[in-house]
């Protein structure tokens, strides 16, 4: 039974109810904001993409999830789309909710948080991965899975035309592997293969590239002429079975490609110059 303000607890000394309610309810508002922590750790890189960026996510969910998305229905989508940064949280939490329903165990009544999403993407696209790797780490070998992918998905011929017109034709060895390490290595022709996969998921998903200032003048050096044949190639990644995964496997390609840009270098001197 609940002791009254007054009242003497085991210690002997006396239990003020309000204050102790006061206590139990500020441990708890921690616990609960610190889990929304925890589950939006990784999510929280869409707060820093542009409108044109989100527009792919939004296009994605309402396109591939139309019987079973609820973003086109919340109020911060009809009041402010298109301006897609001022209802983000909408975005995080409609990729979360589908992330939830490709696992068996959907009876959690909830999302997910985006390390799950990331590694059952991961297991799905057969990535070889640590699971107590960091979420970049994770993240950066899907990207590598992604690249290998859609390169085998080339003809000879195609691999043949764009090894002659991108720099990852003169670094010698074969070329998935010369590919992988010069995407492993950083800098300007890392940059440009992730702006690759970017692209090619914003294409298949708006049927055209980013043309922010910041893409279209970091793609110019390898999106040119052989840039038509490779986004095609990404197209292997929306022909996935279970209606979420035909969000959750390019929404998280995506994302991982956008973050690795958003902290290159290359997109820093782009974007403030």
């Amino acid at each position: 039974m609940a002791q009254k303000s007054g009242e003497r607890g085991e210690g002997g000394g006396e239990i003020d109810e309000e204050k102790f309610a006061r206590d139990i309810g500020t441990c708890y508002s921690s616990i609960i904001k610190r889990n929304e922590e925890i589950f939006m750790n990784g999510f929280d890189i869409l707060d820093e993409f542009s409108n044109e960026e989100l527009e792919v996510l939004v296009k994605l969910i309402l396109d591939k999830g139309s019987l079973t998305e609820t973003l086109s229905v919340t109020e911060g989508y009809k009041k402010y789309n298109p301006d897609h940064k001022r209802y983000v949280n909408n975005i995080k939490n409609e990729l979360s909710e589908f992330a939830a329903n490709t696992f068996v165990s959907m009876i959690r009544g909830h999302g997910v948080s985006y390390r799950e999403m990331l590694t059952d993407v991961c297991k799905k696209t057969k990535t070889s991965f640590d699971e107590n790797a960091s979420l970049e780490r994770i993240e950066n070998a899907l990207l590598e899975k992604v690249l290998e992918d859609a390169w085998e998905n080339l003809s000879e011929q195609q691999k043949k035309e764009v090894l002659e017109n991108t720099p990852i034709g003169n670094m010698g060895g074969f070329a998935v592997g010369a590919m992988l390490a010069a995407f492993r290595a950083g800098g300007a022709v890392s940059y440009q293969l992730t702006m690759l996969i970017v692209n090619g998921i914003a294409k298949a998903i708006l049927g055209r590239m980013l043309v922010g200032a910041v893409f279209a003048r970091g793609a110019i050096g390898l999106l040119g002429g052989p840039i038509g044949i490779v986004l095609g190639s990404f197209a292997v990644f929306f022909d996935v079975s279970g209606p979420a995964y035909r969000i959750t496997v390019p929404a998280t390609i995506y994302i991982a490609a956008l973050r690795r840009v958003h902290q290159s270098e290359q997109y820093k001197e782009f974007a403030f110059a």
